[in-house]
């Protein structure tokens, strides 16, 4: 039998206005193309969670192919029948409506749109003390087809096993995806590539959980977290334990009827840092990317590392630089929380202070970042002699090895091999990486080009040197000419070609 799709919009004569629905089919589908990622998607449940004071918060990555399903489960104080019904309603809280302070939520869409964004069938099996157990279901092709929200009764298949697991608790919520169009499609059950891909997903979810909810997973908090039973850390991006960082001053700045609380920190130096406290800082991005501020809504992460359009960059000098913002959820507003949660983005009261902050933090880590030029200086002082010296030459910043350095002095009078490897050894063990980033960042006008400033009399006999050293490997003119050229830096000297021609010339006459 043809479903016929049912007239929207029903005229209402005199009154003056039209009754326009949406319809079902057509509004689901879009629900599902908020943007969210899959990390985002199962950190929303988690506010849900911790929303409903549980403890304990369990996920689960149960692979069958495309008959795969993700739990999400805990033992918050679940829900009754009737708020169940109102929780699985699309839009079931207005944004504008009070919350306790503590509210993750704030749309009422976060449990339909996070899951909707990954799968096509929604169970929520809740339980309390007083109602026992209640479980309904969303399933989107049940909805395309009727063009109606029917919310289904019951756990439906695949589920039994966490309805026993529910039983055995006193209360709490479990949530389950299935049919995982998003992110499986068709897989079959021995597809060894989706396979690892799904256990690959678990992995990045946990690391991404990790750090959204490090302040929920801190001891003093007392919530644990697992992954396929696997406890998910706390990911400190702040590294409260190291007593080598530096903490500033906290600022709280006014906003509305509350204050927004900015507290910078920068982190230590490599040097001060073990190599496992290194690795864990740089998290899953690395340390460049997560430079800038971190954005907290009632202890939630929702923005980890970001500049936030204050006319800042991310770049390697300041990569020691990470300021802590708390905000309560009645700002959401003000700062532009989107339904995901991912995103925030400063008032324009708060952007010249926020500002300020960024630069006296951002300069600060600078400081710390050179540590390593400083101490080259300060030891040359004692009487030590660098094997690197920076010079100024007609306005232009370049390096060059000292030919003081004993190394090279007695490389240079004693041309054997083992002093020749022992220098290049020295030379690549010094390389002032972090002056030579910072110079470049800050002053890239200034930096000298190779050669630039030096003779071109000096250049050709370089590279005649060079040549020299291919024609008595045994290379023709042509190739020897060819080789120069393409060895570093005389590639940016084609002139030389006809240098080299005239130095053969000279040599056969």
């Amino acid at each position: 039998m043809k479903l016929v799709r049912p007239t929207l919009g029903v005229v209402a004569g005199t009154e003056g206005f039209d009754l326009a629905d949406p319809d079902p089919a057509a509004l689901v589908e879009s629900l599902r193309a908020f943007g969210y990622t899959p990390e985002a998607a199962v950190a929303d449940l988690v506010d849900n969670s911790i929303t409903a004071k549980s403890k304990n918060v369990w996920m689960e990555f149960d692979w069958r192919g495309s008959e795969s399903r993700i739990a999400i489960g805990d033992d918050g104080r679940g829900m009754n029948e009737r708020d169940l019904v109102q929780a699985m309603r699309p839009g079931s809280t207005s944004p504008r409506e009070h919350r306790s302070a503590e509210d993750l939520g704030r749309f009422g869409l976060g449990l339909k749109t996070a899951s909707f964004s990954q799968c096509r069938r929604l169970t929520v099996m809740t339980k309390t003390k007083a109602a026992g157990v209640n479980a309904r279901r969303w399933d989107l092709d049940e909805v395309v087809a009727s063009h109606e929200w029917r919310l289904l009764h019951g756990e439906g298949d695949g589920c039994a096993d966490l309805i026993e697991r529910l039983n055995d608790q006193a209360h709490g919520t479990i949530v389950v995806w299935h049919d995982l169009d998003r992110l499986l499609g068709e897989a079959e059950i021995d597809d060894e590539v989706e396979h690892r891909r799904f256990l690959e997903l678990a992995r990045t979810i946990k690391a991404h959980l990790a750090m959204t909810f490090h302040r929920f997973l801190s001891q003093r908090s007392g919530m644990k977290l697992s992954v396929n039973g696997n406890p998910v850390p706390s990911w400190d991006p702040f590294l409260t334990s190291n007593s080598s960082r530096q903490v500033l001053a906290t600022e709280r700045l006014p906003l509305a009827d509350g204050a927004v609380v900015v507290q910078p920190v920068v982190l230590p130096h490599r040097s001060k840092l073990t190599a496992e406290d290194f690795d864990l800082a740089g998290g899953e991005r690395g340390w460049n990317s997560l430079q800038g501020f971190y954005v907290y809504r009632n202890k939630r992460l929702l923005v980890a590392g970001d500049w936030l359009g204050l006319g800042f960059q991310k770049e390697e000098h300041y990569k020691l630089a990470r300021i802590q913002v708390d905000i309560p959820n009645s700002m959401d507003a003000a700062w532009q929380i989107d339904v995901r949660k991912s995103m925030a983005r400063p008032p324009g009261a708060l952007r010249s202070e926020l500002k300020r902050i960024a630069k006296v933090t951002r300069g600060r880590a600078v400081e710390v970042f050179r540590h390593r030029g400083r101490v080259l200086v300060k030891r040359s002082e004692q009487g030590l002699t660098p094997m690197w010296q920076q010079r100024l030459h007609h306005g232009k910043v370049a390096y060059e090895v000292n030919r003081e350095h004993p190394a090279v002095t007695e490389a240079l009078a004693h041309p054997e091999a083992a002093n020749i490897k022992g220098l290049l050894k020295l030379i690549e063990e010094t390389v002032p990486v972090p002056l030579i980033a910072i110079s470049s960042a800050e002053r890239p006008e200034e930096q000298s080009a190779p050669f630039e400033g030096v003779s071109s009399k000096q250049v050709a006999d370089l590279a005649r040197q060079t040549y020299d050293v291919f024609r008595r490997r045994g290379s023709s003119h042509a190739d020897a000419r060819t080789r120069v050229l393409a060895t570093d830096p005389f590639q940016y000297f084609p002139e030389l070609l006809e240098v080299l021609d005239d130095y053969r010339r000279k040599e056969q006459q």
